[in-house]
């Protein structure tokens, strides 16, 4: 059984991940991960986590995989205890001693893809220290994989889609180099989307389009690839939900076999239009070329499509409580997506707000609204403006 795993940098993006179709999740603590400026988990929330997805019967992986500097060993192995105390299901680790810890209080290990571990030795190496999973680099193209699952039997977890590291992963210095943020322990600055300029020459950027592997996924299910993994701890609900959403889709269609040219086509479109930059295939193929990376002028910007989240529905009143997460107003077309129902089309002629009192216009950041609506909408779908149709 081929793994969706997600990311979440909350509680409340865990939840929309797992219940949108995640068979489990990666999420980072307060210390030693490396999305520092994600919001994180406390000792609590992970426990948190841990219930809510145990009670779906799915998984929580907690990420430990910074490279660990003198000053960071402080509570480490106390750390690692307590994860295992809650009952997490494996820590994804790069740095040796840390691995050494984990193995010592009997937590299961992914091995990080910050180990950039893209050969079959290198993952025979770590099977001595009985680490079962792999998360391979994002460079990892499909004879490296065949190779290393002929020569290895691991288990195998390959990113699928999100931004890519401009440097070989897990071993970029600029950050800390720039601007003293380290990226190997979790301060990444992102030196690689920044604009250069030189005297006399355009602007120039040295920066990899996001990855996107669509077209691959019943190819990489075929391989052996166990774990799906999806990059973006930093990113919204609504980035998670369609994600994830699409995938599951998609892997579910290639097991059922009814997934479709243009069923592709249509989740290509909507995973295009939910980023913020190009999405390409990388290295699974082939070495990438200058279709693969930004080296001028790029354009960036963040859509409002995301409108709303359905907090309940009435089944008496035929109508939904939405919380607003960007504008919309009487006459917009919109449709609604959700975990386990199908996307319907939705013209909105009525909008109340919680005075009871007609309205034109959602235009207040989070405020709560009723639409009247015939068919059921489940709690944690989501309102969107009109994209495609299928």
């Amino acid at each position: 059984m081929t793994e969706l795993l997600a990311p979440a940098g909350d509680l409340e993006r865990l939840k929309i991940a797992l219940i949108y179709g995640a068979d489990a999740v990666y999420i980072g603590g307060k210390d030693y991960s490396l999305r520092a400026n994600a919001k994180n988990f406390s000792i609590d929330e992970i426990k948190d986590a841990v219930n809510f997805a145990h009670n779906l019967k799915k998984r929580i992986y907690v990420t430990v995989n910074i490279v660990f500097h003198e000053e960071d060993l402080k509570g480490l192995k106390a750390y690692l205890e307590k994860l295992k105390e809650i009952d997490v299901d494996a820590v994804i680790i790069s740095d040796i001693v840390a691995v050494s810890l984990a193995k010592e209080i009997g937590l299961d290990i992914i091995l990080s893809t910050q180990a950039s571990t893209l050969n079959y030795m290198a993952i025979k190496f770590w099977q001595n220290f009985g680490i079962k999973r792999f998360v391979l680099g994002r460079e990892a193209t499909r004879e490296d994989i065949i190779r290393i699952k002929k020569e290895t039997n691991a288990d195998i977890e390959c990113f699928i889609h999100g931004a890519m590291c401009t440097s070989i992963s897990g071993k970029c210095v600029l950050s800390n180099y720039c601007t003293n943020r380290d990226s190997n322990r979790g301060g990444c600055a992102q030196i690689c989307r920044w604009v250069f300029t030189t005297p006399d020459k355009p602007d120039f950027t040295f920066m990899s389009k996001d990855l996107n592997m669509v077209d691959y996924i019943e190819d990489m299910i075929n391989i052996g690839v166990n774990s799906f993994k999806i990059e973006g701890r930093m990113r919204s609900v609504y980035y998670i939900a369609t994600v994830i959403s699409c995938y599951r889709k998609i892997i579910d269609g290639i097991n059922k076999q009814t997934l479709s040219e243009k069923d592709k086509i249509y989740y290509k479109k909507v995973l295009d239009r939910v980023a913020n930059r190009d999405t390409i295939a990388q290295f699974y193929q082939k070495f990438p070329g200058v279709n693969e990376s930004y080296f001028q002028d790029r354009i960036e910007l963040s859509n409002q499509d995301f409108l709303g989240l359905v907090l309940d529905y009435n089944p008496d009143k035929k109508q939904i409580l939405l919380e607003q997460r960007n504008f919309f107003k009487k006459g917009d077309v919109v449709e609604f997506i959700g975990p386990n129902m199908e996307t319907f089309t939705y013209t909105i002629n009525t909008i109340i707000n919680e005075d009871n009192e007609e309205i034109d216009v959602a235009r207040h950041p989070q405020m709560h609204v009723f639409l009247p609506i015939e068919k059921q909408v489940e709690k944690y779908a989501m309102m969107r403006i009109k994209l495609f149709d299928k």
